[in-house]
């Protein structure tokens, strides 16, 4: 692990399925992230992801990179263009900071094809000789 580090990056695709059950497995039910139909009344194409699945899955990204011993300290994103179904998400990645009880800060950024979906950074502790 050392600074300047990029991580793998990780294409996503973006489906109903994804969307839908992200959406109900963080109790989140507002239709924009189920039903098609009430999300264009509201001005949206179709259905987008909420920012739980999204941090969901910045968190998943970082955590494969180190291991299962990685323990995630904090994660902070912002939100951008929204992930529509049939679009791909790329997360990437790299380390920008490390100290010496080996927390990484890592900048992590999820695009897709309307721009950044989100940005942010990630705060993760890996254990002496797991990474």
């Amino acid at each position: 692990m050392k600074v300047g580090e990029e991580l793998a990056p990780l294409e996503i695709l973006v489906t109903r399925t994804l969307i839908v059950a992200g959406a109900v497995a963080s109790r989140d039910y507002q239709d924009v992230h189920h039903d098609a139909e009430l999300a264009q009344q509201k001005g949206s194409p179709d259905i987008f992801m909420n920012i739980l699945t999204t941090n969901g899955l910045v968190g998943r990204y970082v955590t494969d990179h180190f291991g299962p011993s990685a323990v995630l300290r904090k994660v902070a994103i912002r939100l951008g263009a929204p992930n529509y179904p049939g679009d791909t998400m790329v997360l990437s990645g790299a380390i920008t900071a490390l100290d010496d009880a080996g927390t990484a800060e890592v900048t992590v950024v999820g695009a897709n094809g309307l721009g950044r979906h989100v940005t942010g950074t990630v705060t993760v502790s890996v254990p002496e000789g797991s990474a």
